[in-house]
């Protein structure tokens, strides 16, 4: 599908490409513009490769909570947090971002398993008072972040987002439009995503763009935003962590899993890792002797054996070569560990 902004970008003379289901700007004004700015200033930044399902009825915390991984039946008005839908062999069948909010609790999941999760989630809803509504074609999303965000969006609706606890949802007004903002960092700098009436995003879009240009900031796109997220060593679904994983193979367990709540489909394969204490691959962090990025897929190797594959790769002003992020074999994934390439390049496992 195409962004709803996607009018907008080719006016600005962007360059589109297919991301996750959705397409999207890969950049505007260049990399060496608009990385900086970000680092800088702020980015604005488009963020309609989400999909949004929304819950209603009584019970839609406690069937939520019994179907993902993480303690949604915990979460206050207002809060949210990520999660994941497993199949039962335990494997990454969607991420999503689920926010408790009024009379609704908002899911937000990637276009390109929209299908697959809002049937699955579905299934599930057998006895449970719960209503499940997608409103992906109706709704869009763009985010802001950068040192300079959060003066941006104070001024755009009057919320102070450094006060804001991480994953919090808000409804606001930006000019006489209503918008849920989500506080959401996708590069470890302070940042928000603004969630708007689909008819309603192109018009905000050009507000914030102003505002942006007005702090120095610039739009970006997603080549500089998949250098920025690496750098923070943050992962995307699905090209770090799909259903051929399971969570403690993605390293997931701290940021996406309750271990304290009740059971949910694929905890028992969860439970199973853990009690183990490992897995035979894991996800890392990757630094190249290189500038050249890796194909996704590029084979890892150690003393002439295959341990492992690249899955993402950008090229990194700070660390002055590419990284990116991979799974490696347990017995060569330490932090400082050396792997090998084709055609000479090597890479770092780094922390």
């Amino acid at each position: 599908m195409d962004t709803p902004l996607i009018s907008e970008h080719r006016a600005a003379g962007a360059t589109l490409a297919h991301y996750s289901g959705c397409t999207l700007p890969l950049c505007f004004s260049g990399f060496d513009v608009e990385y900086p700015a970000a680092r800088r200033h702020a980015a604005l930044f488009d963020t309609n490769w989400h999909a949004a399902l929304f819950f209603a009825g009584p019970d839609r915390a406690r069937y939520l909570n019994a179907v993902l991984t993480n303690n949604i039946q915990a979460l206050t008005e207002g809060r949210g947090a990520l999660a994941l839908l497993l199949n039962s062999q335990g494997h990454i069948l969607a991420e999503l971002e689920v926010y408790s909010h009024a009379a609704k609790s908002l899911t937000l999941s990637h276009v390109s398993v929209r299908e697959r999760t809002r049937a699955t989630l579905d299934k599930y809803i057998i006895m449970d008072d719960v209503e499940l509504e997608d409103l992906t074609d109706q709704v869009g999303s763009l985010s802001i972040e950068g040192p300079r965000a959060p003066a941006i969006i104070q001024q755009a609706c009057g919320i102070a987002i450094v006060d804001l606890p991480g994953m919090a949802i808000r409804d606001v007004t930006i000019e006489r439009i209503p918008c849920q903002l989500l506080r959401r960092s996708y590069f470890g700098e302070p940042g928000a995503t603004l969630l708007v009436r689909r008819d309603r995003l192109a018009s905000l879009w050009r507000k914030l763009l102003a505002a942006i240009h007005a702090h120095g900031g610039e739009p970006i796109g997603i080549e500089a935003l998949n250098s920025l997220r690496l750098e923070a060593g943050i992962p995307w679904f699905p090209a770090d962590f799909n259903d051929t994983v399971i969570p403690h193979e993605a390293a997931l367990e701290d940021t996406h899993i309750s271990f304290t709540k009740g059971c949910y489909t694929g905890q028992e394969i969860v439970e199973r890792v853990r009690s183990r204490g490992h897995v035979n691959r894991r996800r890392v962090r990757l630094q190249f002797s290189t500038e050249t990025l890796p194909e996704a897929n590029a084979a890892l190797q150690a003393d002439g054996m295959h341990v492992g594959h690249v899955t993402s790769a950008a090229f990194s002003p700070a660390a002055g070569t590419a990284i990116g992020m991979g799974y490696v074999r347990r017995e060569h994934n330490a932090p400082g560990s050396q792997l090998e390439l084709e055609g000479g390049v090597t890479a770092q496992v780094i922390p």
